[in-house]
């Protein structure tokens, strides 16, 4: 079982930063890639960033010079550094990884509340 756990969201105002904080635990063998997720009211789950093992990354056309994420494979622990915040950005953010244990499998962190005021 793989845990993941998120912190860092909180309420800004526009043009503001926050970093986002997830870190894995549990019993695995390695993490692959990981990624940020959000959802807003109404809306569908859509990517915001990925990063893989290697240190790839990919983001979401609408946050590309923006957002920044990292990772600390030794931690378990992906980062997303949200600057120039715009209220389009508030959502729930959801951390993913996909890590090897048994098998390959996807996890979910619970989410936390990033908004942004105007």
């Amino acid at each position: 079982q793989v845990q993941l756990v998120e912190s860092g969201g909180g309420l800004v105002q526009a043009g503001g930063s926050l970093r986002l904080s997830c870190a894995a635990s549990g019993s695995f063998f390695r993490i692959n890639a990981m990624g940020w997720y959000r959802q807003a009211p109404g809306k569908q789950r859509d990517m915001v960033a990925a990063i893989t093992s290697g240190g790839s990354t990919n983001y979401a056309d609408s946050v590309k010079g923006r957002f920044t994420i990292s990772r600390d494979n030794a931690k378990n622990t992906v980062y997303l550094q949200m600057n120039n915040l715009k209220p389009e950005d508030t959502a729930v953010y959801y951390c993913n990884a996909n890590v090897l244990g048994g098998g390959f499998s996807n996890y979910w962190g619970q989410g936390t509340q990033v908004t942004v005021s105007s």
